[in-house]
């Protein structure tokens, strides 16, 4: 039998690909730390190991007879996260991961990389697609490049001859998003907590289109390869209009102006530095008014990647929350939705 190693398995990525695993007959061993919740894991089937990316030791025996590793694990949240610890998880964490793989000798190695690894746009190009490398300041957005230098370790293992490629998601929704990534957008438009929108766009991907295109990479990816796994590049403005129609809820009125964005990120950035709780960074809050929009067509071709509506993936996130008693603890009353749009 098939045996695959998922670390990060209790996150959203990582428990919708053991999912998919299940599916297949892939016998999944699943890394966790200790103090990781098992919500989204908790009706699948996997032999956990405790252990610790950046304990290299605690990797050894999870790693023990395993065909595959989907390095999911990383630090995404802009929850009080000093920028050191992206570093030290996303890069490091890596190599560590790496360096286990290949002494168990492991056949196939997919890395979880992001489209933030591309950096923002380049002037005159729509669309961000493989080709493309990091092009902003560390300090404004040290998850993307934590994601970056992440990729080039992994380029390291590959001249030496191991069988690896990095997928690199954009912007996931969908159910077992325990941590509320996406899903805070359907909270949010659920107690009509946003009022105005910031003026560029963003990709979505369905987190169960997601891990189809992981373990394609895995079974068809060539060794050094990047693979984009994208949905579909809307603005926030069409983004909220799809969720506002499938949960029946109001459109955001206001747009935030572009010139607004800069002074923005730097109260944003002060607030982190004084350890207060924001949900995103200086650098998210800069490329919220950019058209954050990825070309796809790679994985549509050499992966067979496929995506589903955007108002199926909202509707579906909203249903797993509801029937795990997350819209509750939100303090949500549960109602039955609208029928699904046509988009």
């Amino acid at each position: 039998m098939m045996r695959a190693l998922v670390t990060g398995s209790t996150g959203c990525v990582g428990a919708n690909l053991v999912a998919a695993l299940n599916r297949r007959g892939i016998e999944v061993i699943g890394l966790r730390r200790k103090t990781s919740p098992e919500d989204a894991i908790h009706d699948l089937v996997m032999t956990p190991v405790v252990g610790d990316i950046l304990d290299i030791e605690s990797l050894y025996p999870a790693m023990e007879g395993v065909d595959w590793v989907f390095h999911v694990a990383a630090v995404a949240t802009y929850r009080r996260t000093p920028d050191d610890l992206f570093y030290r998880v996303n890069v490091e964490g890596t190599r560590n991961v790496l360096l286990a793989a290949r002494q168990a000798g492991v056949r196939r190695f997919v890395l979880t990389s992001s489209a933030a690894a591309l950096g923002k746009p380049r002037p005159g190009k729509e669309l961000l697609d493989e080709r493309d490398q990091f092009n902003m300041r560390p300090r404004d957005f040290p998850y993307g490049h934590s994601k970056h230098l992440a990729e080039q370790v992994l380029a390291e293992f590959v001249e030496q001859g191991m069988h690896a490629v990095s997928v690199l998601p954009t912007a996931v929704i969908g159910p077992r998003d325990v941590k509320f990534i996406s899903g805070e957008l359907i909270i949010q438009a659920l107690k009509g907590g946003i009022l105005a929108l910031p003026p560029g766009g963003v990709n979505y991907i369905d987190v169960r289109d997601c891990v189809e295109g992981h373990i394609a990479a895995a079974e068809r990816g060539k060794p050094g390869e990047r693979y984009l796994l994208g949905g579909h590049n809307m603005t926030h403005r069409e983004t909220m209009e799809i969720i506002a129609s499938v949960l029946g809820t109001r459109v955001p009125p206001l747009t935030i102006p572009r010139w607004a964005l800069p002074a923005l990120a730097e109260v944003v950035g002060l607030a982190q530095k004084l350890g207060l709780d924001v949900p995103i960074d200086r650098g998210r809050v800069l490329l919220s008014g950019e058209f954050m929009y990825y070309d796809n067509s790679k994985a549509v071709r050499e992966l067979g990647l496929t995506v589903r509506p955007f108002a199926e993936s909202v509707r579906d996130a909203y249903n797993w929350y509801a029937e795990h008693g997350y819209l509750e603890r939100r303090g949500i009353h549960v109602r039955p939705l609208p029928p699904v749009p046509s988009r």
